[in-house]
């Protein structure tokens, strides 16, 4: 008889955060090394702007498309070999990047890193809900939302680092020894956690409509959108790189297969009656609107200190990456303090508290943001702004993977991943159909002096400033009202749902 203990919930633990780490490092990092990978890979500028987009963009659509069928996967195959394969899908796409010259081969090694590391998420979070009782999972989930966003605020300080010193291709002939490394420990830690003796199917038309239905929603929304979805494209991307509207019908065409697949299917990738518990239904909203919010702040604050707070624009790079540390390292710090928060209550005290400390912060925001705003005033809002965004991350997660019984926690955190990752895809095209048409009326509007006029350029800069202004503070409004909306969705959360049972009463 096998006697060998299996390793503590805190391993696994630790070992998934470095692989969601790698992961989310990766999803950002290329951000400050467009330039270089742009000249080396010899795409014509301006003109391959439109290609250039995807080197961006590829991962992204890759990275959301996979979530859900992977998450599932690891409730079929089990949490280790999925993670572990994912890992090893990273591997593979980082050993094969540095070593590409054209954009072709780049966009598909990027791709297999891209569905590597999507995978990574949704099944991590499914290992803690396994390795960790009821009780203890909010604080782990804390912890392992903290490492995420601390993973993708590190990416372009650490590519704008080898840049600097090296080259952009040392960022994966590194990720080879840190996935192998991750390997390793992954196959140690999570030797627990793979499936019991209960065998089920994947249902592969299904998984393979709504994988289909994602990439197409996401190209159309990419595409809508004309600023760059991680932040590094600005001034690269003017123009849409393919039309948008066959992919809105393809994405509604292939959910509708899915669905129709799904509702006839045994054993369904997605079982739909998971959006029946209160608690699944309200935490994937909630994620929705949090996400939606947080991309507007995630772009509306780069633009407000170019535009507005700072001219130069090599100053305001540097000046609007420092501004913005402020969100992302209080989002950070928050989702540990989140997740003890959660702990010591129950999901709705620390959500609520959060949402509605963001929707405050927004307020604020929207009311004192202007020409000759102190860059402390900015900082010390963006702070608060992070804390309201880390304190849901927690409470909103455990809620949807304790409402789920076990053999659906991979793939109720694949969807709980998704619904912010998509939230921030809708928010971003809002809010680039709500820029242009604000911009557009307001030079309409605009009444300057002659162009002769020696005080013109002043009162041309002056005008743009105050219309920019303007037009940004408005979306932190709207903003304030997202959150505001969330605070009502987690009204719905109930106390401590029983995994697994669907009509456990809930208390408030």
């Amino acid at each position: 008889m096998n006697t060998a203990r299996r390793p503590s919930p805190t391993a696994v633990l630790a070992v998934v955060s470095f692989g969601v780490f790698v992961a989310a490092d990766d999803l950002t990092v290329v951000s400050t090394m467009l330039r270089q990978i742009i000249g080396d890979l010899g795409i014509p500028l301006p003109d391959g702007w439109d290609r250039a987009a995807w080197i961006v963009n590829s991962y992204l659509v890759a990275y959301v498309a996979v979530m859900p069928f992977m998450g599932r996967l690891s409730d079929v195959l089990g949490r280790r070999r999925v993670f572990v394969g994912s890992l090893v899908l990273f591997l593979a796409g980082s050993a094969w990047i540095p070593y590409t010259t054209s954009l072709g081969p780049f966009v598909a090694a990027r791709i297999l890193t891209a569905v590597g590391g999507g995978a990574m998420v949704p099944v991590a979070l499914a290992a803690v809900g396994d390795a960790f009782e009821e009780r203890r999972r909010p604080g782990a989930l804390g912890v392992l939302g903290a490492i995420d966003t601390i993973g993708w605020v590190w990416g372009p300080l650490f590519g704008a680092l080898l840049v600097r010193f090296l080259n952009w291709r040392w960022q994966f002939y590194l990720n080879i020894p840190l996935a192998l490394v991750a390997i390793g420990a992954s196959w140690w830690a999570l030797r627990g956690l793979d499936r019991p003796t209960e065998r089920r199917r994947i249902d592969w038309p299904a998984a393979l409509s709504l994988s289909a239905a994602l990439a197409c929603l996401n190209i159309a929304l990419v595409n809508t959108s004309e600023i760059s979805t991680v932040g590094g494209l600005e001034e690269l991307t003017g123009r849409r790189s393919l039309p948008t509207v066959p992919f809105f019908v393809a994405a509604a065409l292939a959910l509708a297969a899915f669905l129709w697949l799904e509702r006839r299917s045994r054993d369904p990738v997605v079982d739909l009656r998971l959006f029946r518990r209160p608690n699944f239904g309200a935490a994937m909203a909630v994620n929705f609107l949090v996400g939606a919010a947080l991309i507007i702040a995630m772009v509306d604050v780069p633009l407000f200190v170019n535009l507005v707070v700072e001219t130069g624009l090599r100053r305001a790079a540097v000046l609007s990456g420092w501004v913005l540390s402020a969100l992302t390292a209080a989002m950070a710090l928050a989702s540990w303090v989140g997740g003890r928060l959660t702990e010591a209550s129950w999901y709705r005290p620390p959500a609520l508290a959060g949402l509605a400390l963001g929707s405050a912060a927004f307020v604020a925001m929207g009311a004192a943001w202007g020409p000759g705003i102190p860059l402390a005033a900015m900082v010390v809002s963006l702070a608060f702004l992070g804390l309201g965004f880390g304190l849901v991350t927690a409470p909103s997660n455990a809620a949807a993977v304790d409402a789920v019984p076990p053999d659906r926690r991979g793939v109720a955190a694949g969807l709980v991943i998704l619904s912010r990752l998509m939230g921030l895809a809708v928010g971003l095209s809002g809010l680039t159909a709500w820029a242009m048409y604000r911009f557009d009326a307001a030079r309409r509007a605009l009444v300057l002096p002659p162009l002769d006029d020696p005080g013109y350029e002043e009162a041309l800069r002056r005008a743009q400033e105050q219309l920019t202004s303007a037009a940004l503070r408005e979306t932190f409004f709207f903003s304030a009202g997202l959150l505001a909306l969330g605070v009502m969705v987690a009204l719905l959360l109930r106390r401590h749902r029983v995994a697994g049972s669907p009509s456990a009463p809930g208390g408030h």
